[in-house]
């Protein structure tokens, strides 16, 4: 697991809490179809970079299992959406919304998630806190 010390913040802009933006790892470093854990301001995120170039950033934290075992998921496809199906009890999150597609009532917390130049950089804000 990456951990993140470093942090840029990008101001609060029309009532949304301020975003603070970690360097994670190089572009390259991510495996397509593999999942990546980074531990993020005391926060496991689980990125994901997919054949066609995507980034993806969700918690790591199954909420079925209770164990942070997402960024060892199986990464697939479910009517046309990316997703990442869980180790433990197979459960299928979209990877852009965080959504179970399996129960609909359940959702994972995402990430915003950016290549800049070479580098992956993952933002949380407040809300993102575990």
């Amino acid at each position: 697991m990456t951990t993140t010390p470093e942090a840029t913040i990008v101001r609060e802009r029309a009532g949304r809490p301020a975003a603070r933006w970690f360097d994670i790892c190089s572009y390259a470093g991510l495996t397509p179809e593999r999942g990546a854990c980074a531990m993020v301001d005391g926060t496991q995120v689980a990125i994901f970079r997919t054949f066609d170039g995507g980034l993806y950033a969700l918690s790591n934290l199954d909420p079925f299992s209770g164990a942070c075992v997402l960024s060892r998921g199986i990464l697939g496809t479910r009517d046309e959406a990316p997703t990442v199906a869980s180790p433990m009890y197979k459960q299928v999150f979209d990877l852009r919304t965080g959504v179970c597609l399996d129960d609909p009532r359940v959702a994972l917390p995402t990430f915003p998630v950016r290549r800049s130049g070479d580098r992956v950089e993952v933002a949380l804000t407040d809300e993102h806190r575990q």
